[in-house]
């Protein structure tokens, strides 16, 4: 599924450029992808796109000096490592609450716990995505360089 969602991210400028779900279907068969792969892609994404209408609403509920507290079935699924790099974003200043919630809430949606830290930042990176926005050039680094292969300068 991942494999999908990158390559959706790639290929596709924001979400609303992206075909319907039937023609969307047929370009990833094309390209070499599996059907169950690609339902499971689309399928998640729905959930995005649900968890990306809530997003102002969630905007007005945080306050700016809320803190997230994350439940026990949280820690557990998202793994410690997950949640540092989420509160690490946060901190950054580049993960706003409700784009948190949405990180957290489609991390959720994926099967198997501890998550995996690399499938995680996809799913930041699809965030991202689904609002429109780039990411800066330091989060993108983030998100894309393993931690052996940056420079130190």
């Amino acid at each position: 599924m991942f494999d999908v969602l990158v390559y959706l991210y790639e290929t596709y400028w924001r979400p609303d450029a992206c075909p319907d779900h039937a023609q969307l279907t047929r370009k990833l068969t094309a390209v070499g992808f599996e059907t169950d792969e690609i339902q499971e892609a689309l399928s998640w994404l729905d959930g995005l796109a649900s968890a990306g209408e809530s997003l102002e609403q969630a905007a007005e509920a945080q306050g700016p000096l809320s803190v997230r507290v994350y439940m026990p079935h949280e820690i557990e699924h998202l793994g410690e490592t997950s949640v540092g790099f989420i509160r690490f974003l946060e901190n950054a200043g580049v993960l706003p609450a409700p784009m948190r919630e949405m990180v957290i809430d489609r991390a959720m949606a994926i099967p198997g716990s501890p998550m995996d830290l690399e499938d995680l930042k996809i799913i930041v990176l699809m965030v991202f995505w689904s609002v429109g926005e780039e990411p800066d050039a330091l989060i993108l680094d983030e998100l894309f360089v393993a931690p052996e292969d940056r420079l130190i300068h």
